[in-house]
């Protein structure tokens, strides 16, 4: 490896340990005045090799953004170390709306709640506290309702770099899911 793509590793271990966030593509290639390219090919090759070897951080890609992260078998060590509290338990009604959320954001709380039938402000609450989805905006109606949206911990969590990733459901499946629902609740599904 030549003595400039090392020093170009440094910088970006440097840069990412030290923000101690994701870092976006663009803002590495600024500071690191690389043409993107470039960068994610170093990016990249950083990456596998943090998989492929023992040690306890890995590089991830978020979306367009980078950060160093404790590799996840490395988890239970930390906690007794720092003494945080295990990962969150999502219960089946905390999954059941982060899925909407992930599948329909930017999105309402009402519009939530049309979906599931349910109130959801204890749901929304928890994945909020959880950090897994956040407050992106307002939308333009009457009484401003909040938009929400996923979050980079969400990506971490569930391993997945963009919302690309998620899996993509078929119309029949969506059907089915319709048809479970509405039998459920003893509401007669016209055919």
């Amino acid at each position: 490896m030549e003595d400039s793509v090392i020093k170009t590793e440094a910088a970006i271990e440097a840069i990412l340990f030290s923000m101690g966030e994701a870092v976006s593509l663009k803002e590495l290639s600024n500071t690191l005045e690389l043409d993107d390219k470039t960068l994610e090919k170093i990016l990249n090759d950083m990456m596998d090799r943090y998989e492929a070897s023992d040690r306890g951080i890995k590089l991830v890609k978020l979306e367009d953004s980078y950060q160093l992260c404790t590799k996840n078998e490395y988890y239970d060590v930390l906690t007794k170390l720092v003494n945080i509290p295990k990962k969150h338990i999502l219960t089946d009604t905390l999954m059941e709306t982060l899925s909407i959320v992930a599948y329909k954001q930017p999105i309402t709380r009402q519009e939530i709640e049309a979906i599931r039938g349910v109130s959801c402000v204890h749901a929304i609450n928890k994945l909020v506290e959880y950090n897994l989805i956040a407050e992106v905006g307002r939308l333009d109606a009457v009484g401003k309702p909040i938009l929400f949206g996923t979050t980079e911990d969400f990506l971490r969590s569930f391993g997945v770099q963009s919302m690309d990733d998620l899996p993509v459901i078929s119309q029949e499946k969506i059907e089915d899911f319709r048809q479970e629902a509405m039998e459920e609740v003893n509401i007669k599904v016209e055919t």
